[in-house]
């Protein structure tokens, strides 16, 4: 039987899947806001999970290695659009993409705590809304910004500005009765696929048209990734999560 694996489709998440097809693993596309309650539905066997719902599942999962998706300093694809400057958003009307998990837990700390600024609401509602966020490839789309929202940030750097540490979306997590070796299938696809397409990636000769996005800007958004936890990235997710704790639903 195939290993089933949750398969983001996000361009910052590629690299995770690029050597895993030719091993023969099943990729079920998922986004983020969908891809713990599949897990927990058995439909997958891992998974990059938002860090968000990761201490839920350790019951069932164990973390895999140290694989995650994190940005330095930028995010380059969590992308706030605002009618208004940030610190005047106080009682507004937030449109939150349906695909969001970390992200929108990550704005409620930049307004809430960062900014002291209290929404009325987050929702999928467009009209009337004072700001939009969007995540994955429709931040990428919109990360120059949207017609009637003069203003925009990115939340990773609003998080760096806030707390001089990377953000951590998601950790790499893999079903604890999955038996051997597909963990270690698993692991080394991983490790394959981040090091081949990072090879590649200094020769991509096609632009995303969907994306709105030349080579060159690819490579620069993918500089400012990191697929690793490291010191600085532990540090970064232990104050995430600290700060959520503070933030009302």
């Amino acid at each position: 039987m195939a290993i089933k694996v949750g398969r983001v489709p996000y361009l910052g998440l590629e690299p995770f899947y690029f050597d895993m097809e030719r091993r023969g693993i099943e990729l079920i596309s998922v986004v983020p806001s969908e891809i713990t309650k599949a897990a927990r539905s058995g439909l997958l066997d891992a998974g990059p999970f938002p860090v968000t719902d990761c201490i839920s599942l350790e019951d069932e999962f164990n973390y895999l290695t140290g694989f995650c998706f994190s940005t330095i300093r930028t995010a380059g694809s969590v992308i706030l659009n605002t009618n208004k400057p940030i610190e005047e958003l106080d009682g507004s009307h937030v449109n939150v993409s349906q695909d969001a998990a970390t992200a929108l837990h990550l704005l409620k700390v930049i307004l809430n705590i960062k900014y002291s600024v209290k929404p009325v609401s987050y929702d999928a509602t467009i009209e009337s809304a004072d700001a939009v966020l969007n995540v994955g490839n429709a931040g990428l789309r919109y990360r120059r910004g949207i017609r009637g929202f003069s203003h925009s940030y990115d939340l990773g750097e609003e998080w760096h500005q806030f707390t001089n540490l990377p953000f951590v979306f998601s950790r790499w997590m893999i079903r604890k009765d999955l038996e051997s070796p597909h963990p270690a299938i698993i692991e080394d696809a991983l490790y394959v696929g981040l090091q081949d397409w990072a090879d590649g990636i200094f020769h991509i000769s096609e632009s995303r048209d969907n994306l709105r996005m030349h080579p060159q800007d690819i490579l620069t958004y993918t500089q400012g990734l990191r697929y690793f936890m490291g010191v600085p990235e532990k540090k970064g997710l232990e104050s995430f999560l600290n700060h959520i704790k503070n933030v009302p639903e």
